[in-house]
C-alpha cells in the first residue's frame, strides 16, 4: 500500500504510523511544577540522542483537557527539569495508570501507588523501584506544527546532568544486563513488547572485518 500524510488516505481502521517505528521506549517522566506539585506521566516518542553528553528526547502531544501543553511539558518549560525513569514489567499497571490521569491538580505519582525517591541534582523526584533513571534539564523545545492546532506536538530535548543505575543490574565485568530490568516497550495500537531476550552481532567494517 502506499499513502500520502497529508491526505492520510490509506484507508485502514487504524492509523498504521506508529505500528511502523517499533519498538519504541517509554520516557516515564516525572516532573514538578512552580509550586513543587508533582507529576508522572509515561510517553512512546522517546529516545536517547547523543552520549557525551547524553542528551534524551520526548515529544508530546496537546492536552486532551483544555487543548494546551501537556503538565509534563508545562512544568518542564517552568522549571528546566525533568528525570526519566525506566518503566518495566513489574511497573507496568502503574505506568499505564499514571498516563491515564486528566487533573492537572492530582499528583500521579501517589495516586497509582508509588513512592518518590528524592533526586541529587534537581528537584523533580524519581520513581522508587525504576531501575534506571536520568536526571535532566531542559535544552530545548521545539513545537511540531500539527495539521490542526490540537495536534500539535511539543519536542523536549533534555541534558543527561545524572544517571541512576540499580546495582543489581550491573556485571563483573561492567556491564549492564537489561534482561533483568525488564523493560517495556511500545509497539503500535495497544501493543506493548517487555525485553527478555537479545542477540550480539559484531560491528565490522565493510570488508568483513571486526571494527576495534
Amino acid at each position: 500500500m502506499y499513502y500520502e500524510t497529508e491526505r492520510n488516505d490509506h484507508g485502514l481502521s487504524h492509523n498504521p504510523v506508529k505500528a511502523c517505528v517499533v519498538p519504541r521506549p517509554i520516557g516515564w517522566m516525572s516532573t514538578i511544577n512552580a509550586s513543587g506539585a508533582v507529576n508522572l506521566a509515561p510517553f512512546s516518542f522517546f529516545n536517547l540522542l547523543s552520549s557525551d553528553p547524553p542528551y534524551v528526547t520526548f515529544s508530546a502531544g496537546m492536552h486532551d483537557v483544555d487543548g494546551g501543553p501537556k503538565d509534563t511539558v508545562a512544568n518542564i518549560e517552568a522549571t528546566g527539569e525533568f528525570v526519566y525513569n525506566m518503566a518495566t514489567w513489574a511497573q507496568r499497571e502503574q505506568m499505564n495508570l499514571s498516563g491515564a490521569i486528566l487533573d492537572r491538580a492530582v499528583d500521579e505519582m501517589a495516586a497509582v501507588g508509588l513512592e518518590p525517591e528524592p533526586s541529587r541534582l534537581v528537584r523533580p523526584p524519581r520513581v522508587k523501584g525504576s531501575p534506571v533513571q536520568f536526571e535532566c534539564v531542559l535544552h530545548q523545545v521545539v513545537r511540531l506544527p500539527g495539521r490542526r492546532p490540537s495536534s500539535d506536538y511539543h519536542l523536549v530535548i533534555g541534558r543527561v546532568v545524572s544517571v541512576h543505575i540499580d546495582d543489581g543490574l550491573l556485571t563483573p565485568d561492567g556491564r549492564v544486563d537489561i534482561l533483568k530490568a525488564r523493560p517495556i516497550a511500545r509497539l503500535g495500537y495497544r501493543d506493548y513488547l517487555c525485553v527478555d531476550e537479545v542477540f550480539q552481532m559484531e560491528r565490522t567494517t565493510a570488508e568483513g572485518r571486526p571494527r576495534t
